[in-house]
């Protein structure tokens, strides 16, 4: 499946869809579209990954990326995961960075 990440500013929130496979190739795409939402002074960043099916050590170095380009004060939600997209994100401890969450709304 061909990766895509799009990119929706709302008010305070980003929101990143996410599909395909986050790898080497498709980083580059997803490291954009956090740098565009870094630059509108969001301070939520959610990344909807219900379509993402694999996520290499590429990915996870944007996913380390967006962290620190979003700033302390910024909160990253990763919603919708699945079971082994987010099974890398427990394994490698970045779920312990941003918010897991099945279901995304706004507060």
């Amino acid at each position: 499946m061909a990766f895509s990440a799009t990119l929706e500013v709302i008010g305070d929130t980003a929101k990143i869809t996410l599909t395909g496979e986050l790898d080497a190739s498709s980083a580059p795409i997803f490291r954009v579209e956090v740098e565009n939402a870094a630059k509108a002074g969001v301070k939520r960043l959610v990344l909807l990954i219900q379509g993402l099916d694999y996520i290499a050590s590429a990915g996870l170095r944007v996913l380390i990326f967006a962290k620190q380009k979003m700033g302390a004060d910024a909160d990253i939600y990763v919603v919708g995961g699945q079971e082994q997209v987010i099974d890398t994100l427990q394994k490698t401890g970045f779920d312990q960075s941003v918010i897991v969450q099945d279901t995304y709304e706004v507060a």
